[in-house]
């Protein structure tokens, strides 16, 4: 399908291949099993890019790379979005600056978010937490916020919104089933990912050794 009146395809090529590749390195790192987990990227003020639905983000080839509009809807009618997209297009018409947004199904983020019924997941006296912006010291604490699961997209965005209306956090957990992280680019959005998957595994990994 072309992008309006011009030749340009309506997820042009580079956007495509950075999330075929993101899918590769975040299959490689064990956090998207089976047809798991969900990416996209802003393409301009009409157009975002997502994983279609039911594929394996460790094979992703380009034409599993789809548009939608900032509603959620594909612009291809026969396209069919990942089931969760409406969450991604929340993200975006939020944080002006935000280029991608990556979400997957790690071990430590389904386990941890399943621990408790607590609202969140306190990180504190982690060096690692410099890599998020605004942070300077160790000594100091985070919250990754979490929210109960819901097969209602409509209703669980609706329980995210009040999590980004208060700024925007490292990420938030959706409990049983995974994280959500954001940045202003597809790569800056894995460095978030990775920090926020090391933090998860490290708890994890306190948590069994107590």
């Amino acid at each position: 399908m072309q992008a309006g009146m011009s030749d340009e395809p309506m997820v042009p090529p580079g956007f495509a291949a950075s999330l075929v590749e993101i899918g590769q390195r975040m299959d490689r790192c064990r956090w998207v099993p089976g047809s798991a987990g969900n990416f996209s990227a802003r393409i301009d003020d009409e157009r975002i890019a997502i994983t279609r639905s039911g594929v394996h983000k460790g094979r992703l080839t380009d034409d599993d790379i789809i548009a939608v509009k900032y509603d959620g809807s594909a612009f291809d009618p026969g396209d069919r979005p990942s089931a969760e997209t409406l969450l991604h297009c929340q993200i975006y018409q939020k944080f002006a600056g935000v280029g991608a947004v990556l979400h997957g199904h790690s071990v430590a983020a389904t386990v941890l978010s399943m621990a408790s019924d607590a609202g969140g997941i306190a990180f504190s006296n982690y060096e690692i937490l410099k890599a998020f912006g605004g942070i300077r010291t160790h000594e100091t604490e985070v919250i990754l916020p979490v929210v109960d699961n819901d097969q209602d997209m409509p209703r669980l965005v609706a329980r995210v919104e009040p999590l980004l209306e208060m700024g925007a956090p490292l990420g938030y957990l959706i409990r049983g089933h995974g994280i959500y992280a954001w940045g202003e680019t597809v790569e800056h959005a894995f460095w978030r990912v990775e920090a926020l998957e090391f933090l998860l595994a490290c708890e994890l990994e306190r948590r069994r050794i107590k």
